[in-house]
This record gives C-alpha cells, sequence and structure tokens, in this order.
C-alpha cells in the first residue's frame, strides 16, 4: 500500500524516530504515541517502513523549505554566486547539527532499504526529489523550473556533496569541513574537469 501524506492523519512518527532512532521504533511505539491501534496504521500505511519513509520524506522536504526560507532572507543582492553558494552550504552544514537526529534516520533507513524492496523504492523516491531541490536552491528557483537533465547532472552532484558532508558531520564534526573550505576544496578540484582550449 502505497503511504498517503502524514497531513491526512493524526500520525505523528517523526517526533518518535527522532526520539528512539530509526532502526529501533516499532509500530507499537508509534501507535502509542499517536493513540491509534497497530492495525489502523497497518491499514492506512501497509508497513512500519512505508510510514516511517513518508515521516522521513515529509520532514526533509519540510527543512528544505525551511532552508529556502533562510537562503531568500540572506538574499543575493551584492552577494556574488560564490558567496551565494558558500551561504547555501554554510545553511546546510548548521542544520547537520541542528536537526542531527533527521539526518541520523536518513543513515539508518538507507541501510535497512537493503533487506527491504519497498523501503528501497520510497528512499529512491524521496533522492529523486532531493536532487531536483538542491539543484532548485542551487539555481535559486523554483523545482518546477528544474528539467530532468538538471535534475540528473547538478542535482546529483550537490546531492553527492551534501550525502559525504552530512556523513563527516555526523561522525567528526571536530574534523568536517564548514563552508568555506567545501568551496575552497571545489576550487582546487576544477583544474581536473576544465575543458582544454
Amino acid at each position: 500500500m502505497k503511504p498517503r501524506g502524514l497531513a491526512s492523519c493524526s500520525l505523528e512518527p517523526g517526533a518518535a524516530w527522532r526520539k528512539k532512532g530509526w532502526a529501533r521504533i516499532t509500530v507499537r511505539d508509534i501507535a502509542a504515541a499517536s493513540g491509534v491501534s497497530m492495525a489502523a496504521i497497518g491499514y492506512r500505511f501497509g508497513s512500519r517502513e512505508a510510514l516511517l519513509t513518508s515521516a522521513l520524506i515529509e520532514a526533509i522536504d519540510e527543512w528544505g523549505t525551511r532552508l529556502g526560507r533562510t537562503l531568500s532572507a540572506y538574499g543575493s543582492e551584492g552577494a556574488s554566486a560564490a558567496e551565494h553558494y558558500e551561504a547555501l552550504w554554510a545553511a546546510v552544514i548548521g542544520s547537520f547539527t541542528e536537526d542531527r537526529t533527521l539526518w541520523l534516520a536518513t543513515l539508518e533507513a538507507l541501510v535497512q532499504a537493503e533487506h527491504s524492496d519497498d523501503l528501497r523504492r520510497y528512499l529512491a523516491t524521496g533522492q529523486a526529489q532531493g536532487r531536483r531541490g538542491l539543484a532548485a536552491l542551487l539555481r535559486g528557483t523554483s523545482e518546477d523550473d528544474i528539467d530532468d537533465a538538471t535534475a540528473r547532472s547538478p542535482g546529483s552532484t550537490q546531492l553527492a556533496l551534501f550525502t559525504g558532508l552530512m556523513t563527516q558531520w555526523l561522525t567528526d564534526p571536530d574534523q568536517a569541513p564548514r563552508a568555506p573550505k567545501v568551496v575552497s576544496g571545489l576550487r582546487a578540484l576544477t583544474h581536473l574537469v576544465r575543458s582544454e582550449v
């Protein structure tokens, strides 16, 4: 059964997995936190993974909206493209600390997806949305304006950078690079891909 959006029901699994972690939370935990029966959860979502994945994708989508507002407040007037890009990564990196449980749940879900085809499909859909969303943030435009080629190339590259930074910040924040180092590191790599004249 395909999960519906959580806005249409009273379930709040996000709070439960933030407290207990993705891998350890049970349907019983979610039912107790939400005051609904386990049977109702099964009927509405089909599985624990479907419910949790729906909650995770919605939480990440809400995070993307907040990030977009933060960057809009920063503004681009008077800022170079490089400064705007650095501001983007400063905001993203800040969220690895502020929203730590969200990103830990993402990593836990990726590991669990090895054992669940349904979960893998749901996460693949979420990654496709993530590519498009990051490309839109990069371009300063709406996701509707991002074509498939842009989502697959710049969007996928940004998602790879995002995932790598996330794992570093979650495991060793003292050594993980901050936004200025990310930008300078990318500059140092540009000669490897620069077209020869």
